[in-house]
């Protein structure tokens, strides 16, 4: 299998060389940037370039950017909206996409494949006005992010906006050719693992792996949680060889113990056939 490791497990802390070190250390070439602004600081210039120096320096090339969930540096407890793609309100998207486009510019300087995005927001009941309005987003953020050399991938997450068949429904309906990041944990907390993967497999270009226990989006290392992982690892082995099994996890303690205990995770994970 092809693992990667997300940022997300250092999230609360401002991204260095010393977090990057470790990661490569830990036998992994393959990132993706938890791009928000307490970690990955992507309005400095200088932050930015630190860590674009790191990745040419190290010769690792940057596979994946998360988009930005908030503008502010306390997941919104300072006051600040979420971001959303498909919020009604002209003014709230447009300072929405702005943020986005901020996060994207990183790419100027480190460049990276694919960018992970949000459709609307968790806990998200169905509209067929927010569809529009996230499609209205999109035909400006894919514009964007192509002139950078940017895919825009949209990640299932546990709302209504994203169940399986209206992501395949929406990406039908824009026809502007994106693919999905699969989620295992927000699957597993909406239609379950199974059902989810079978709808979306042929459209997956990567994929975030964490589990829970469903109540919340705990993100656990895998086997941690209820997720049946023997039969999702045997599903991602349909995969084509260049999607990466991208580890996106919470925090628990140093790091030299969590990479310790990926390796255990991932040697489990290698012998499922």
């Amino acid at each position: 299998m092809n693992f990667a490791l997300s940022t997300h497990l250092f999230a609360n802390d401002r991204l260095s060389s010393h977090i990057l070190d470790g990661i490569l250390n830990a036998g992994f070439r393959q990132i993706e940037i938890f791009a928000v602004p307490q970690h990955l600081d992507y309005h400095d210039p200088n932050h930015v370039r630190d860590v674009a120096d790191w990745f040419r320096d190290h010769d690792v090339q940057l596979f994946s950017l998360h988009a930005p969930l908030y503008a502010d540096k306390e997941w919104g407890r300072a006051g600040g909206l979420p971001i959303s793609v498909a919020y009604l309100e002209r003014r709230k998207r447009i300072d929405s996409m702005e943020e986005i486009k901020r996060a994207i510019e990183v790419a100027e300087q480190l460049p990276f494949r694919y960018l992970i995005l949000h459709l609307g927001l968790p806990k998200e009941e169905f509209n067929l006005e927010k569809f529009d309005a996230a499609f209205t987003s999109l035909e400006h953020l894919n514009i964007y992010a192509k002139e950078r050399g940017v895919s825009i991938l949209l990640e299932n997450i546990p709302n209504e906006l994203t169940s399986p068949e209206r992501l395949i429904r929406f990406m039908h309906y824009t026809h502007m050719g994106l693919k999905i990041c699969f989620d295992t944990g927000h699957a597993h907390m909406t239609c379950g693992v199974d059902h989810a993967f079978a709808v979306l497999k042929d459209h997956i270009a990567s994929t975030h792996v964490h589990d829970n226990w469903i109540e919340k989006d705990d993100h656990l290392v895998p086997f941690a949680g209820g997720i049946d992982w023997e039969r999702a690892v045997r599903g991602f082995h349909c995969l084509n060889g260049q999607v990466p099994s991208m580890f996106e996890l919470r925090n628990v303690g140093p790091a030299a113990t969590c990479f310790e205990k990926l390796h255990e995770i991932m040697r489990r994970m290698e012998e499922i056939r």
